[in-house]
C-alpha cells in the first residue's frame, strides 16, 4: 500500500486547490503572462531538470513551460509504480508558481502509452486490484483538472489508458505518421470501460462516436483521429515539438483566471461525478477485474504479447 500512500500524500494539496477551483473561486497563483514556446533568451533562467526512474520533467522557468516526458520503456505502460511518478511529478509542476504549462509526450520511440499495464490486473490480490485502480484514478483526476494548461504531445502510438491520458488535456497534437493509431480499445481485450473513460471521450468527440468507438474498441489513424476531433492537430513527427511549444505560447496567451475558470465550468461535472463515486468505481473493478472469465481473457492476451516478443 505504499505506493497508494504516497499518491494521497502528493495529491494533498492539489486536491485543496481542486476544491477550490472547482467551487469557483477567483483567487489564483499566476499571472497572465504570455510565453513564446519552450526556449527562452541566452540569458533567460537554466531550465530545471528533475526525474524519477519512470517520467522525465524539463521545466523553463523562462517560459513557465515544462515538459514531462513519459520514459518506462519498451512501451510507457501505466503500471502502478508508473502512475505513482506521474502524479508526484505532475503535483511538484502544480504547486510551482513558476510553472503554467505542460506538454505531456513519450521518450520512448514510436510509443506514446500502450496502456494500462496488463500485469496488474492478472493473478493479483482484490487489495492490489483496488490499489493499483485508485492510482488511475489519481492519474486521471490530477490531469484532468490540472489548474496548468496541458498539452499533449502524442509521438507514438495511444491506445486504451494512453488515449485517456492524451484526451484529458486541453489540446493534442499528434504526429502524422499512418503507422500510429489511438483510441478506447479496451473491449478487445474483454474489458469495459469504466464510466469517466467513456465521459472524458464523450466530451472530446460527441455521443455517436463514442458509442461506436467503445462498443467496437475502435483504434483509429492519426487522420481519422483529426476527423473525428479525437486530436486537434497533425504535424510531421520531427516538427512535433516545435509546434506543441507554439501552440503553448497562444493558450498562454490568455489570463489565467479566465481560461482556468473556463475550464473548470465545463469539466466539473466530469470530475465531480467520478469523485461522487469513487469508492463505488474501485469495487465495480475489483469485482469486474476478478471474475474468472475476465482473467481467462487478460491471461490469453498476456501469452499472445509474449509470443509477439518471442
Amino acid at each position: 500500500m505504499a505506493a497508494a500512500a504516497a499518491v494521497a500524500s502528493a495529491g494533498s494539496s492539489r486536491r485543496a486547490w481542486r476544491l477550490l477551483l472547482l467551487r469557483g473561486s477567483g483567487a489564483f497563483p499566476w499571472g497572465g503572462a504570455a510565453p513564446l514556446g519552450l526556449g527562452g533568451p541566452p540569458s533567460a533562467p537554466p531550465r530545471r531538470l528533475f526525474s524519477n526512474s519512470k517520467i522525465l520533467v524539463e521545466l523553463d522557468e523562462s517560459t513557465g513551460v515544462a515538459a514531462m516526458k513519459l520514459k518506462s520503456p519498451p512501451v510507457n505502460s501505466l503500471s502502478l509504480d508508473f502512475l505513482t511518478e506521474f502524479c508526484i511529478s505532475l503535483e511538484k509542476l502544480e504547486n510551482n508558481k513558476a510553472c503554467r504549462g505542460v506538454i505531456l509526450t513519450s521518450a520512448v520511440p514510436q510509443i506514446f502509452s500502450a496502456g494500462l499495464d496488463i500485469t496488474e490486473m492478472c493473478g493479483k490480490s482484490e487489495e492490489h486490484y483496488a490499489e493499483f485502480w485508485r492510482a488511475v484514478q489519481e492519474m486521471w483526476l490530477t490531469l484532468y483538472s490540472s489548474s496548468m494548461v496541458t498539452i499533449a504531445a502524442v509521438n507514438g502510438s495511444s491506445p486504451a489508458g494512453g488515449c485517456l491520458m492524451a484526451v484529458s488535456c486541453d489540446y493534442r497534437i499528434m504526429a502524422e505518421n499512418p503507422k500510429y493509431s489511438i483510441g478506447l480499445n479496451e473491449t478487445q481485450l474483454g474489458i469495459v470501460a469504466p464510466f469517466w473513460f467513456k465521459d472524458t471521450m464523450l466530451n472530446t468527440v460527441g455521443h455517436r462516436c463514442t458509442e461506436r468507438s467503445l462498443q467496437l474498441g475502435l483504434l483509429y489513424s492519426p487522420r481519422e483521429a483529426l476527423k473525428i476531433g479525437l486530436v486537434d492537430e497533425l504535424v510531421p513527427e520531427e516538427k512535433i515539438q516545435n509546434v506543441a511549444g507554439e501552440t503553448m505560447g497562444q493558450w498562454l496567451a490568455i489570463p489565467d483566471h479566465a481560461r482556468q475558470l473556463s475550464k473548470s465550468s465545463l469539466r466539473k461535472p466530469t470530475v465531480d461525478r467520478l469523485l461522487a463515486h469513487r469508492e463505488a468505481d474501485v469495487q465495480d473493478f475489483v469485482r469486474f477485474i476478478s471474475r474468472d472469465s475476465i482473467q481467462k481473457s487478460l491471461q490469453v492476451y498476456m501469452g499472445m504479447l509474449k509470443r509477439r516478443k518471442a
